[in-house]
């Protein structure tokens, strides 16, 4: 394992970022599979458990916050709102465990059924600020944290303790948010706006 929380090379931690994150800390069952995770790595030294209100899955880095003006941020808000309002709620497995040197995740997948809502972010902050924006990774692999990293040491036992799989659960993503990340070395964020999706899908009258 590797310090999570190391900083770059060139890089300030005072720098907010402007984030696309699917937000899951009022999902009873992402929640439930949290507390299952951090019950296993109770004890263990080296990792900095993420608490329920801020689980999330990172979808695009829009920017930072001092180079993006508020009526940017509320043209591209607007703009991901026209995008993804056909678009329906969509149904994701979870339940895999994945290992990286910084980060303990659950894999939210399949990939393929959340693309529609990544291009359509991408979308609207490239239309909105002319930037292109960033993922996370490359390709992108869409995740859920559960513990970071914060010390160099062996990932084994990590891996004894947490496994390879949790209890496999399908939840529903029904929107995404635009947050600005704190500028202290955690997972907090400040909220700025929620885009649903289907704002605009028609409603079937009752026969």
């Amino acid at each position: 394992m590797q310090d999570h929380w190391s900083q770059e090379t060139g890089e300030d931690p005072a720098r907010r970022r402007l984030m696309w994150f699917m937000l899951f800390g009022d999902d009873p069952q992402v929640v439930e599979l949290a507390r299952i995770s951090r019950d296993r790595l109770s004890g263990l030294p080296g990792l900095d458990l993420v608490p329920p209100q801020w689980l999330h899955l990172t979808t695009l880095i829009a920017g930072f916050c001092d180079e993006i003006a508020p009526e940017q941020v509320e043209a591209m808000v607007g703009h991901a709102r026209r995008l993804l309002a056909g678009t329906l709620p969509v149904r994701v497995t979870l339940g895999r465990v994945l290992y990286h040197p910084r980060a303990v995740m659950l894999d939210a997948g399949p990939a393929t059924v959340l693309e529609p809502v990544l291009h359509a972010v991408q979308e609207a902050t490239r239309t909105a600020t002319l930037r292109e924006g960033r993922l996370h990774t490359e390709p992108w692999s869409p995740h859920i944290t559960l513990a970071y990293s914060n010390t160099e040491g062996p990932a084994a036992p990590v891996i004894a303790a947490l496994g390879r799989e949790l209890p496999r659960r399908e939840v529903t993503v029904s929107s995404i948010s635009l947050v600005a990340q704190a500028a202290e070395q955690l997972w907090t964020w400040h909220p700025v706006a929620q885009v649903r999706f289907g704002t605009e899908l028609p409603v079937n009258s009752a026969q």
